[in-house]
């Protein structure tokens, strides 16, 4: 099927959502960081999730998922 809409297109919020529900099992496989929050912006052009964590010393750290979609090729 080709994509006919790309801000944000239905693959991105698919993968977004599906990687926000993953989101406990993802904590379970860090070895030495907490999931203390998720903030979500799924709405606009190139969704992305941004991951607050916290270090087994109690160092914040974030991270941030941005999701692209290529455009599609013949």
């Amino acid at each position: 099927m080709k994509t006919t809409l790309y801000n944000p297109s239905n693959i991105e919020l698919e993968f977004a959502n599906a990687i926000k529900g993953l989101i406990p099992e993802i904590e379970g496989k860090l070895s030495t960081n907490k999931i203390l929050e998720v903030k979500t912006t799924i709405d606009v052009d190139n969704p992305f999730l941004v991951f607050s964590l916290e270090d087994g010393d109690g160092d914040k750290h974030e991270l941030v998922l941005k999701l692209i979609q290529r455009p599609d090729k013949e």
